[in-house]
């Protein structure tokens, strides 16, 4: 079913990129939480998570992706999703659908790039599926700085970089290094004080002294106090537009 679905949806959209397919619903979860995606495709039948417990996680997020949904559901959930902005695929995908699925994504993706939270949530309730809260934001952290084991205020991080197998925390004092990986850090942190400017890199917002646009049209961040410049990817630029 996902080579059959990139094949179609390459005929029908070319200019697509797929950047990754999962094989089961924790697969999904962590790829869409490194590789922020437009759109997901999920099959609400996977091992590990089902394709609703994947769009409940990613329903707490409201610039998330657009989901569709591909389902051998009966007649009851499917006019759930009818009444929902979130489309779905019945199986055995058809060309014809899938046509129809892409014209509105098209349509959708004009119309705002970041899925509709808020309605999927709404969906995901109505088919007895609750959406995960998110846990209190993390107010400390205990990082390994040289011989020494460092308790961090988060108020005194500037940003977070993520490395092969650690994760680095730079304070005005330096750099200090902890073993949990970007994407579950970033669950833990308040995303109005930090923001997520690179798949690799997260910056608490009150840190940044200015943004500017370098020779090649990569929008960078300088922090207060801190010589070097951070690449916004074009993923995360739309939070500076009002900078």
């Amino acid at each position: 079913m996902r080579d059959y679905l990139a094949t179609q949806l390459a005929i029908a959209w070319p200019d697509l990129r797929i950047v990754a397919k999962a094989e089961n619903g924790i697969e999904a979860l962590r790829l869409a939480d490194e590789l922020t995606p437009d759109i997901v495709f999920l099959d609400i039948q996977m091992p590990g998570l089902t394709g609703l417990d994947v769009a409940a996680r990613l329903a707490t997020n409201e610039h998330g992706p657009h989901i569709v949904f591909v389902t051998a559901y009966d007649h009851h959930a499917v006019a759930a999703f009818e009444h929902a902005a979130c489309d779905y695929l019945l199986k055995p995908v058809t060309a014809a659908r899938l046509a129809q699925t892409v014209t509105r994504l098209r349509a959708a993706m004009q119309a705002k790039p970041a899925g509709e939270a808020a309605t999927l949530r709404a969906l995901l309730d109505q088919l007895g599926v609750a959406a995960v809260p998110k846990p209190a934001p993390l107010q400390w952290i205990r990082a390994a700085h040289g011989k020494e084991t460092r308790l961090i205020s988060i108020e005194d991080v500037l940003y977070f970089q993520s490395n092969d197998k650690y994760t680095s925390v730079f304070t005005l004092e330096g750099e200090s290094l902890i073993r949990t990986p970007l994407r579950e850090l970033r669950d833990g942190l308040d995303e109005q004080r930090f923001w997520q400017i690179h798949r690799s890199v997260i910056v608490a917002a009150s840190a940044i002294a200015a943004t500017h646009t370098d020779f090649r049209g990569r929008l960078m961040v300088r922090l207060k106090g801190r010589e070097e410049l951070l690449v916004v990817s074009r993923n995360y630029t739309d939070q500076f537009r009002q900078m």
